[in-house]
This record gives structure tokens, sequence and C-alpha cells, in this order.
């Protein structure tokens, strides 16, 4: 895949380098700046009637305003029929969909494979009393055990193990049971698949990760089409009050700028890692979707346009692992991923996760791709010792 906008693309407005320099930029006022500092405020004026758009911080906020815009511009280009909310964090983004959708009594289906806190989020609802089923990525399994269900909770590409599933025929099935469908983004980004174009009703994303890219922002944000679901979501938001703080919101707008040349060369770079890791005797369960013969290749080539800046690989043992991550010179050992900085870490290490000892999430960061290679590579053979 180039990464570049198609004709099509190209044809309904700008690309998305374009798109994603000028995303959510307020009209251009003489003597101001191009993009608005943070807005740092508890309460506005407000005489007379509350008919304004910004009355107290917890709902609303200018510098949300001009993110939120951004980020549906990414998700959504050239439709005005959606609307993007941030959250404080990625969790804070599940949570809005996932409590705001279901009552008591109510089925979700949720991936079994996906991010390690979905075991909590599951245990949450089921005290609520609201059903829930799990079944792999991978395969469509989700399918199974579709009937009946209020909302299906899609994670494509799944955290940490990468299967890919088929979105478009997951949300046609779940659309004629008569389910909502969610799609956590955080790992493809807008640059590498949008849900809403693949049918669902909400996309889902830590904008912690790779959208804003330099690991300093806590940052989640759900976009979906108006309408009842997302005046939901937005009405939980103001209960629990998971809103970001406008340095944040701020920081991200601002991050999103660099989102293609940062997408762009950390999927390039991912890929020349994994293909570097191919064949390595010491290396198995390699996976990245870009990699032709990835489990998911076929599946991701049809709906993603950029294979994500994520590799998986398990070494033999817990403890060669962790020889590797030690000799690591340009890659950090610390969790999340995303950044323009290369991380890597022994997923087994926080639980919660069903994968091997020696099991390795690794992060591919903006370095140049060969010495990142010679890293990776130079680390296997030290580990060995």
């Amino acid at each position: 895949m180039s990464g570049s906008a198609t004709d099509g693309e190209r044809s309904q407005g700008p690309g998305e380098g374009t798109r994603a320099v000028r995303a959510g930029l307020p009209e251009p006022v003489k003597y101001e700046p191009t993009l608005p500092g943070p807005v740092f405020a508890a309460h506005f004026h407000l005489p007379g009637e509350p008919t304004g758009p910004y009355t107290y911080g917890r709902d609303e906020n200018p510098t949300w305003t001009h993110l939120e815009h951004a980020i549906g511009e990414l998700e959504a280009p050239g439709r005005d029929d959606v609307e993007t909310l941030a959250f404080a964090s990625g969790m804070a983004a599940i949570s809005s969909v996932l409590f705001s959708q279901l009552r008591a009594g109510d089925t979700v289906v949720l991936p079994d494979d996906g991010y390690q806190v979905l075991p909590l989020v599951r245990a949450q609802l089921e005290a609520y009393g609201i059903e829930v089923r799990t079944a792999p990525t991978g395969g469509d399994a989700q399918l199974d055990v579709l009937d009946g269900a209020k909302l299906l909770w899609i994670e494509s590409p799944s955290n940490p193990g990468l299967d890919v599933c088929d979105i478009r025929r997951l949300v046609e099935a779940a659309h004629a049971r008569g389910a909502l469908v969610a799609v956590d983004n955080t790992l493809a980004t807008p640059l590498g698949q949008r849900p809403l174009e693949l049918g669902a009703d909400f996309s889902v994303a830590s904008g912690t990760k790779q959208l804003t890219g330099h690991g300093d922002v806590l940052l989640g944000y759900v976009t979906g089409r108006a309408g009842t679901p997302m005046t939901a979501v937005r009405r939980w938001r103001k209960i629990v009050g998971a809103i970001p703080g406008p340095m944040e919101a701020w920081l991200a707008h601002r991050s999103i700028a660099t989102l293609q040349l940062r997408v762009e060369r950390q999927n390039t770079t991912a890929m020349a890692v994994a293909e570097a890791l191919r064949g390595r005797p010491e290396v198995s369960g390699l996976r990245y979707p870009g990699l032709p013969d990835d489990p998911s290749h076929k599946v991701a080539s049809q709906q993603m346009r950029r294979y994500g800046c994520v590799i998986s690989f398990t070494l033999s043992t817990r403890a060669r692992a962790e020889r590797f991550l030690d000799a690591l010179r340009l890659v950090d050992d610390a969790t999340s991923f995303g950044g323009v900085r290369s991380t890597a870490e022994r997923r087994g290490r926080w639980g919660g996760d069903a994968v091997p000892e020696g099991f390795i999430r690794l992060s591919v960061g903006a370095e140049d791709p060969e010495d990142l290679v010679a890293d990776v590579l130079r680390a296997l053979e030290e580990s060995a010792r």
C-alpha cells in the first residue's frame, strides 16, 4: 500500500497530508494565531438566557471544539452528519460508549483478545446486569455470538495480537440483528482505516497513541453519526466529567498536523523491521498485517490503507525476551505504542493478555529504518548469549 490518497479521495477534497495539517483550524482572523492557544476556563460570561455554545467548562470548551472538528475531518472527511467528542483518555472514550448504550438485561459482544483492560470492563458490565459474550477477533468469530446483542465491540487490528476481522461483514450482520457497532480504531488511526466508512456506528480510539504520537498526552475520542446514540455519549461525558484538559486538547491538535508524516514513516519502517524478523530462527509467531504471509493480510488489505506501526513476536523464554529488551539501544522498554520514539515490552509482565511469557510488542517510531533494523537484529544476537 502506498499510503497516499487515492484518486477517489482526492476528488472529494485535499490529500491526507493537507487535511491533517489544516484539520480543525478556525477561519483566519487578522493578527490572530493560526491555531488559537488553549482556553483555560471553568466558566464563561453568560448574561441572560444560556443560549450560546459555551456555558460551563465541563460541557464545552473552544479548544475541544477545534480538536473535535480536526478528528472528525480525518475520521469522516467531507461528511457533515458526524460529530466527535474528546475525552480524558482512551478508556474514558471506550467506557462512554459502552455505558451510555447498554442497560441491565442488554447483551454486548466484546473481543476476547482485545485491550487488556476489557476484562475489567466486562466485570463492571456484568455487575450492572449486562450479559457479556466474547469471541476472538480473527476469523470473524464474533459473528457466532451476535444473536440478541445490543452492541458489538470490534478491535481491529487487535492489541496486542494484531488479528484483523472483516469489519464490513460484521457490521452488516450486526445491523441486520438490530445491534450497534463500535470499532476501536486506536492501532490503525483514521489514516489507516475509517470505521464509519465501513458502516460502523462509532469509531473510538485512544488519542494517547499514534494520533498524537509524542507520548506526552492522555486523550480519547468517539466519532459517530449525529443522532440519539451520540447524544447519549455526550450526556455520559457530562455526567461523569471525563473531559480532557484544554492544554492536552491543544497539544493533541498541534500534533495532528504531523500525523501523516509520522504515520507514513512509522508504517514504512515497521514493514522493514517485520521483514528483517522473518525467517529469524529465534523468532516465532511474528505478526504484522502488512506482511503478505500474515494470516490477516488479505482482510487487512481490503479495508486498511496502512497497516500500523506495531509488530508482535515471541522469543523462546521470558529470560530471552528480557535480555533482548535490555540489549536494545534505540528502543525504550515502555508500555503504550505509536510514539515517534520506538518502544517495546514483554506484554506478559502485566497479566491480562493471553500471550506467552516471551511475547514482545514492538512499536516502531520515526528513527531511520536502517538504524532501527540494525538495533533490533543486534539485540537479538546479544540476547542469545
